[in-house]
């Protein structure tokens, strides 16, 4: 897995996010810079998680598919007899 590599609008909109998060639940200000630090460290440390998430459901969907396109090839089949 390479590194999570965020572009600045969408780090910019993260840090908003937390900022107003960590003022409306915790009841504290954060400045951006301390948001960027937590938004490299969440991507980090927990980012792999979601990933391997992703990748599990994204097998599973493919598992599926592969199955029902196996069975459309079986009714294809002519008879031999």
């Amino acid at each position: 897995m390479s590194d999570i590599k965020l572009s600045t609008d969408e780090t910019d909109r993260i840090v908003s996010k937390i900022k107003t998060y960590f003022r409306d639940e915790l009841d504290q200000d954060i400045g951006g810079f301390e948001a960027e630090f937590l938004i490299d460290f969440f991507a980090k440390e927990i980012g792999p998680h979601f990933y391997n998430q992703g990748l599990a459901d994204a097998n599973r969907v493919f598992t599926e598919k592969a199955e029902d396109i196996g069975y459309l090839i079986q009714e294809m089949e002519k008879p031999t007899f």
